[in-house]
């Protein structure tokens, strides 16, 4: 840890009440909102699953087709 000063007031003769304003500006300026986390989906709502998956080419395709993927 240094010893050197954060913030430094360069011109005026400001109050201990400004000092301390200015400090809880500066001081919420430096911490972002959490966002919360998003709510995990359930797997009955995916669209995931309405959409087919592409057929196999090929030989041997049509016994793949019947293979659960």
């Amino acid at each position: 840890m240094s010893d050197r000063p954060h913030l430094r007031i360069v011109r005026g003769n400001p109050t201990d009440e400004e000092v301390a304003a200015l400090v809880a500006v500066v001081a919420g300026l430096n911490t972002a909102p959490e966002e919360p986390a998003p709510e995990p989906r359930s797997a009955w709502s995916s669209r995931r699953n309405l959409v087919r998956e592409p057929l196999a080419h090929g030989p041997g395709a049509w016994r793949a087709s019947g293979f659960p993927r």
